[in-house]
Order: C-alpha cells, then sequence, then structure tokens
C-alpha cells in the first residue's frame, strides 16, 4: 500500500514524540535500577523491574508517545491554533494528564501479571492497585509522566514554529556546515495585495493571509514541497531537485494550490467580500545552505537562483501570466500535459545572460 505524502510527513512528525518518550522511560528506569540497586523497596505497591516488566515499559513508552504524537499532529494542531502558548499548553496538559490516569490504570495490572504471572482478576492485583493509587510511588510516577509530556509539549511547539524540517536539520546539524544542493523555487504572491490590504485593514487582512495560507497547506505536503518562507502575501517553495521534478511534483503544486482556491473562493468572498487570486515563479539552480545569525538560527538558502526566481515573478504582471517558469527549469520536466508558451529571451535585472521565460496553463 502507498503512503501519502501527507501520511508521511505526519508519522516523521509524530515518530520523534515516540522516541522523547522511549529516551525519557530509559533515563526514569537506568535512575530507579542506581538507587535501588535494582531491589523493590515497596512491594506493596511497587512492581519489580523484571525482564517482561522492561520489555512492556519499553513498548507502552513508545505507545504512549504515538499516541501524544498523533493527537498532537491530528487534532490538537488545529483545535489549539488560535491560542496563546500558555494556554494551549496548559490546555493539552490537562487532556493529557487526564489520559494518562487511565493509561496507568490500564497498564498497572498488565504490569502486575508480567511480573508475578497473577492473572488481573484476581482481587488482589486491584488491591495492590488501590494501595499503589494512594502511594508516595504513584507521585513519583505522575511527576515522571509530567516530564516526558513537557518535554513533547515544548518540542511540539519548538517544531510548529521553526518548521518540522528545519527543527530536525538544527537539531541534527545537517547544515552546521555550509552544504550545496540543487533546488527548484516557487515564489507566489497574491494579486492585489496592497489594494485588498487596504480595504480590508491590517486585522482583518491577517486573518485573510492566515486563510490564504492554510488552503496552500495540503497541495504543498503533497507535492513533497518546503515551505522556506513567509514575506508578507508571499510564499516561497523549496523542492530538492529529485522531488521537485518527479511527476513534475512542482507544477502539479501551483495548479493544487489553484483548485484548492477555486472552491474556497466562495467561502473567502463570504467572509472577507473579495475573491483571492495570485501568480508564481519558478526556477532551478544550486544554493549554499547553511545555519546562519547570531542573535537568533536559522537554516538559509543563498544563491543566484533565489534572485532569479524573484526577477521572473516580477514580470508576471506585466505579462498578464499567472506562471512563468524559467527554460532551464522545464528541460527538466517530463511532462505533455500543459500548455507551454514562450516569452522569448528576457534580460533580467542584475544578470548579464539573458533567460527564456515560459508560460505555463493547463490544456
Amino acid at each position: 500500500m502507498k503512503i501519502s505524502p501527507k501520511a508521511k510527513r505526519n508519522l516523521s512528525k509524530i515518530i520523534p514524540f515516540s522516541v522523547i518518550w522511549l529516551l525519557m522511560g530509559w533515563v526514569i528506569i537506568i535512575t530507579e535500577v542506581g538507587l535501588t540497586r535494582n531491589q523493590n523497596l515497596n512491594p506493596e505497591t511497587d512492581i519489580s523491574f523484571t525482564i517482561p516488566v522492561l520489555i512492556f515499559a519499553n513498548i507502552a513508552n513508545i505507545i504512549v508517545g504515538f499516541i501524544v504524537g498523533t493527537l498532537e499532529v491530528v487534532y490538537f494542531d488545529k483545535l489549539f491554533n488560535n491560542y496563546s502558548f500558555h494556554l494551549k499548553f496548559l490546555f493539552k496538559f490537562v487532556i493529557y494528564f487526564s489520559l494518562f490516569l487511565f493509561v496507568i490504570i490500564f497498564f498497572y495490572p498488565v504490569a502486575f501479571l508480567l511480573e508475578t504471572g497473577i492473572s488481573i482478576t484476581k482481587i488482589y492485583v486491584w488491591q495492590k492497585l488501590g494501595r499503589f493509587l494512594t502511594s508516595i510511588s504513584f507521585l513519583t510516577t505522575l511527576f515522571q509522566l509530567s516530564v516526558s509530556l513537557s518535554l513533547s509539549l515544548i518540542y511540539s511547539a519548538i517544531s510548529e514554529n521553526l518548521g518540522h524540517h528545519v527543527f530536525l536539520n538544527l537539531f541534527t546539524g545537517k547544515y552546521h556546515q555550509p552544504k550545496v544542493e540543487k533546488r527548484i523555487f516557487m515564489f507566489l504572491d497574491m494579486k492585489s495585495s496592497t489594494s485588498i490590504a487596504e480595504i480590508l485593514g491590517h486585522l482583518t487582512y491577517f486573518n485573510l493571509l492566515q486563510k490564504y495560507y492554510d488552503f496552500m497547506s495540503d497541495a504543498i505536503i503533497n507535492s513533497y514541497g518546503e515551505v522556506y518562507q513567509y514575506i508578507g502575501d508571499e510564499i516561497v517553495i523549496s523542492w530538492p531537485l529529485d522531488k521537485g521534478i518527479e511527476n513534475s511534483n512542482c507544477l502539479r503544486c501551483f495548479f493544487n494550490i489553484k483548485d484548492t482556491f477555486e472552491k474556497q473562493n466562495k467561502q473567502l468572498k463570504k467572509q472577507f467580500g473579495l475573491r483571492v487570486d495570485f501568480k508564481a515563479a519558478m526556477h532551478v539552480g544550486e544554493v549554499a545552505i547553511g545555519k546562519i545569525g547570531a542573535l537568533k538560527k536559522e537554516i538559509v538558502f543563498s544563491g543566484d537562483v533565489l534572485n532569479t526566481t524573484a526577477r521572473i515573478q516580477s514580470l508576471c504582471s506585466p505579462f498578464n501570466s499567472d506562471l512563468l517558469i524559467s527554460s532551464e527549469l522545464f528541460d527538466l520536466l517530463n511532462t505533455n500535459t500543459y500548455c507551454i508558451k514562450s516569452k522569448g529571451k528576457i534580460s533580467l535585472k542584475g544578470r548579464n545572460k539573458k533567460e527564456e521565460i515560459l508560460e505555463i496553463s493547463r490544456r
């Protein structure tokens, strides 16, 4: 079964939560084993660390981390999108904490079964659970869960604000030293944005931008695109070369966004009193990618391809075109499903070499 790009992306965001919970579980187990020399000091309430119990604990941590990650990525990301960080953190913490109380009550008898072989149907098992829930060990367990949960929520907030790929690249040090990569870039911005902002006012226009970018998300994800920057009403999307040319993903992204707005413009018209349209340009070339910044670290792309794409994008209005791309990029794409119209070889500002520009539209 083929996994969709969105599902792959969600999995790549969920898996780190399982890793966090697994690693925190190891830290807690190693600490407890070291302090107690692997002896159960409270046999009336605590469960001993036998091999089956340790295996079960690791599996349970992975499952709990996966559940937290799934809730974060699939549900809570949108549910609490408009809340401040503090309120978002508080509400999520309360929800998860309630969930963990149920998890403890469910998993404790199972762990006891693995330790002793005594069936969970025996009254003694539930008596021991009752003693555990009123013991200092239970409070310690809640504290340990709170630490793991807090780390998960902090990771979620950082990943959400930096972007998943950027956070992982910063964390793993992938671009600690600058690297050269060949990438495709698309610069896409809203048509008549200045007059729209003047009509709507700052706050309403900001809400429109939020909707504007939200509507693009699925098309970008499904084409394996990566958001590099938001600059006012302009978005810069990037693809590694192989991902961008595969199935003409970069072109599909633009036209899928177009289709989305055809469906959503009725809602925008109703909410904001206007329709939204956009224009875009694409180009391909080498960029240097690296971590940069003194007061704030970012992963930055640097290269002539960015300036060239911006120059091509500036020609959309004079040519009355929705999408312009360089012939250099088009030569890499294997597609016959689009109409191509050459605009000739154009002298772009700041470049000595003329660039052939093509207008792309659907048949």
